[in-house]
């Protein structure tokens, strides 16, 4: 059955992309607010603020994204105490309902679940000492919770919260399966004077390096360069899908990236460019097997030597 497309609603409270914002979807009660620490004194007076419900703080602590996960039956006071207490916070991200119907027991599940799930993906540090006990809730609340989860989980990396977001992907193709079924396109990364290989499928919309590709040990580019991907590079170290080995790293986990040059930086450890880095088995540069699909290309095939590829970049 083909998933059905849903509407999210964001409300620009000071008519800014980086100023408080309100979240909701249709048919769903919860109501997520995001509060930035420098607007917190008018945040914090909104009416749900005095609500019963879930937040997040999020922020970096030693140049790693960092997050608290907490729950209150009047979060405006709960934020106050943190204010006070840790001072490497930036941003609140507050869930409540619209009708204020979420009780003790709700949000406490609630907390613990987000806690729990964000411990099992790995992406951000947590500055939790535990994961909560969950309580004790009737089957009904339970599968209330766990829908409006769902909801959650749907909301929060649309408004760029990426510590829920799981990337590690499940799958029955092998990275050392030379016989791939044809219900998904793949391609190769080949660096001989690294000693680097990497197999990736482009399969429902995600670039997909799959377990077993091979990686740098460290990030390589200068520094101030290509920040975003020397965090990712960190973070995949940090989470656990890439493991060292020897004088480079392996992915034990299929991962899904968000573009092929994604993919490309991590595994050169510096900046790079996917659809000249990555090729089909036959050889043909993923920047022309991509315009063959789009009827724009005749079909070309490289022979470009990764180490030159990496000039080009460089």
């Amino acid at each position: 059955m083909r998933a059905l497309g849903r509407s999210l609603e964001l409300h620009f409270i000071d008519g800014k992309p980086d100023g408080m914002l309100t979240a909701e979807v249709f048919n769903w009660t919860g109501h997520v607010l995001v509060i930035p620490r420098i607007r917190l004194k008018d945040g914090l007076a909104r009416a749900e603020c005095g609500y019963t419900g879930v937040y997040i703080l999020l922020g970096e602590k030693d140049a790693d994204t960092a997050a608290y996960i907490g729950e209150g039956e009047d979060i405006r006071q709960r934020i106050k105490n943190h204010a006070q207490s840790k001072d490497w916070w930036n941003q609140a991200v507050i869930v409540t309902s619209t009708g204020n119907n979420l009780h003790k027991a709700h949000v406490k599940y609630l907390e613990a679940r987000l806690v729990e799930e964000a411990r099992r993906i790995g992406r951000t540090e947590l500055d939790n000492l535990n994961t909560p006990p969950k309580p004790s809730l009737s089957e009904a609340a339970i599968a209330n919770m766990e829908g409006f989860i769902d909801y959650l989980m749907m909301v929060l990396p649309a408004i760029r919260v990426d510590t829920f977001v799981e990337r590690v992907r499940k799958t029955s193709i092998q990275s050392n399966d030379d016989d791939q079924p044809n219900a998904v396109a793949q391609f190769v990364l080949d660096y001989p004077s690294q000693g680097l290989k990497a197999k990736a499928i482009l399969k429902d919309g995600e670039f997909v390096v799959l377990a077993g590709s091979q990686a740098r040990l460290k990030w390589q580019g200068h520094e101030g360069t290509a920040v975003t991907y020397e965090k990712l590079h960190h973070e995949l170290v940090q989470a656990g899908v890439l493991n060292p080995d020897n004088n480079h790293s392996v992915f034990v986990k299929n991962y899904a990236f968000t573009s092929p040059s994604a993919a490309a930086a991590v595994i050169y450890g510096r900046s790079a460019s996917g659809p000249i880095s990555w090729k089909t088995p036959s050889g043909q540069l993923f920047r022309d097997w991509e315009a063959l699909q789009l009827g724009d290309g005749p079909e070309t095939v490289s022979t470009t030597p990764p180490e030159d590829v990496e000039k080009t970049i460089s």
